[in-house]
């Protein structure tokens, strides 16, 4: 087949699998704190998820993420991962988490053919992580990374949404968590998606020029052409093994070297995360069953919809009114 090509010449290698709407956290900036979950027909089985990232590694995408919501969450999640990470084709299996699951998921997971995993981890203060996850337990999180440590990933990342008058004071902190353990950093600008009621994203704005200079006061980074494929923009810290990235979506768009696409759990391929332009991949997959070529012709044709870049802006309440979570993180 044809590798994806979008009408701008990107080449899309790069596809982010949301296996889920569910989460065991209520993060501020991701949901509402009383969601109201996705009927079970309309969520992709497993099966569909796996013919969905087999149509992708035929097309040429080299990395998959599998996403949620909270991935770790689906049950039977270590059979998907099994079958993904064996697809001809398919370079590196990732994945991205909230931590609640790693103590007991990490080795299974690292066996099953995940390369490397992200963390989603906005405070190291265990009143402050809960106020911000609503229901989390900082601790739990943090022996899951210890668990993930141990058992041998390529590279363990935290992502960090960084809020004003929220957890900017820890920025630091954060970065020498890191350092001390070897693992990376990105900090995240705040994705406007879906209503949230905690607070109002144009006050709560953090951009990633003002992490680095808050950064810069104790640490030297230099700047790197390394990249994992997706839209960091990375830092070594200086005399240590250990990245600083940021995704800026704000600040310092992403768009014009975007090779990525989304499907959400309820199999809509998303072409870019801040718009709407989408293709029905659900409705390929249950009205002709096991056709694969129909499937991947549905994928290609998608390209030709594929919008340049988004147009988020904080000055508008909202501009996407799905949630992150059902999105995929």
């Amino acid at each position: 087949m044809t590798p994806l090509v979008d009408r701008f010449d990107r080449h899309v290698t790069y596809a982010r699998l949301s296996v889920t709407d569910r989460c065991d956290f209520r993060c501020v900036y991701c949901m509402s704190e009383d969601m109201t979950f996705l009927p079970r027909a309309q969520v992709l089985t497993l099966e569909e998820i796996h013919a969905v990232a087999r149509a992708f590694t035929v097309l040429g995408v080299t990395k998959l993420r599998l996403t949620g919501g909270e991935p770790l969450v689906r049950r039977n999640i270590l059979w998907l991962v099994r079958e993904t990470a064996r697809l001809p084709g398919l370079k590196e299996l990732v994945l991205t988490t909230n931590g609640s699951q790693l103590e007991r998921l990490a080795g299974p997971l690292r066996d099953a053919g995940v390369k490397r995993i992200n963390v989603s981890l906005d405070s190291l203060d265990a009143a402050r992580f809960r106020n911000l996850t609503r229901v989390g337990d900082l601790h739990r999180v943090l022996r899951g990374i210890e668990a993930a440590r141990e058992a041998g990933f390529d590279r363990l990342k935290l992502n960090s949404v960084i809020l004003k008058h929220r957890n900017e004071d820890e920025i630091l902190d954060l970065v020498d968590f890191v350092v001390e353990r070897g693992m990376d950093i990105s900090f995240i600008e705040e994705m406007p998606l879906g209503l949230v009621d905690e607070h109002d994203r144009a006050l709560a704005y953090y951009s990633s020029d003002e992490v680095r200079r808050d950064i810069e006061t104790r640490y030297r980074l230099i700047p790197t052409t390394e990249t994992t494929g997706g839209p960091s923009r990375y830092f070594q810290v200086a005399d240590t093994g250990s990245r600083v990235g940021f995704i800026s979506p704000h600040s310092h768009n992403f768009c014009e070297s975007c090779n990525r696409v989304r499907v959400t759990v309820q199999g809509r391929l998303l072409l870019c995360l801040g718009q709407e332009h989408s293709v029905d991949l659900r409705h390929v997959l249950r009205a002709h069953p096991g056709d694969d070529a129909r499937l991947r012709q549905a994928i290609v044709d998608s390209m030709a919809i594929k919008p340049k870049g988004h147009d988020f802006d904080l000055s508008r309440k909202v501009v996407i009114t799905r949630h992150m979570s059902v999105t995929g993180g």
